[in-house]
């Protein structure tokens, strides 16, 4: 059982920690509020934030960056008082209770699940984002591949939060027009395949 990290060093070495094939730990702790305000954002409960980051990374972020090459992480793991401070200054953070299993990974949701999250862009699609491409097909293409919670678009560089859950609400909202929801339970376009949007887009590749 991991502790608190209650120095540098420590938090140094739990960064160390491998989450899957291509990730470390370290690569989901900056965070710009931390950063700029000195806030540290230093987990209560590393070994809850090491399962819960694995399962992100093994069965969503692995087979995003195995099919469209490197993807960038803009905001993940965020400590419960490091959110909570960004939340209290209007800093884009939701309420701790709301992030739960969410941007903060070692507390779980309201129903015990565990869950992380990660804002991600995918520079395969920015490009073509940029371009005139609709945020849509992005959102369709890992709806019909992978076994994600929910989905958050938003208007710069086509970025989404992308959650993983072991209660997965397969939800899809945006920023972006048409904002609001694209799909979620009980709406007619929730089933089925969804292929039409993303025609051209490169096959579904396991990493190995």
């Amino acid at each position: 059982m991991r502790k608190k990290p209650a120095s540098m060093k420590a938090l140094e070495e739990l960064g160390r920690v491998r989450l899957s094939q291509n990730f470390f730990l370290r690569d989901f702790l900056y965070s710009e509020i931390s950063g700029f305000y000195g806030r540290p954002n230093v987990p209560d409960d590393p070994d809850l934030m090491i399962a819960a980051g694995r399962r992100l990374c093994e069965e969503l972020l692995e087979p995003i960056e195995a099919t469209f090459g490197r993807i960038a992480i803009r905001s993940a793991y965020r400590a419960p008082a490091l959110n909570a401070f960004g939340n209290e200054n209007k800093l884009n953070c939701a309420r701790n209770e709301t992030s739960y299993a969410g941007h903060i990974w070692d507390r779980r949701g309201p129903q015990g699940e565990m869950g992380a999250t990660a804002c991600i862009v995918i520079p395969w699609f920015a490009d073509r984002y940029a371009a005139g491409a609709d945020w849509r097909a992005m959102a369709w293409w890992v709806h019909d591949h992978l076994p994600y919670s929910a989905m958050e678009f938003f208007p710069k560089l086509a970025a989404f939060n992308l959650t993983w859950s072991e209660r997965p609400a397969r939800t899809i909202s945006s920023y972006i027009p048409p904002r609001g929801y694209l799909t979620r339970p009980g709406m007619d376009n929730h089933e089925g395949r969804h292929g039409e949007w993303y025609e051209g887009f490169p096959p579904l590749t396991m990493p190995g």
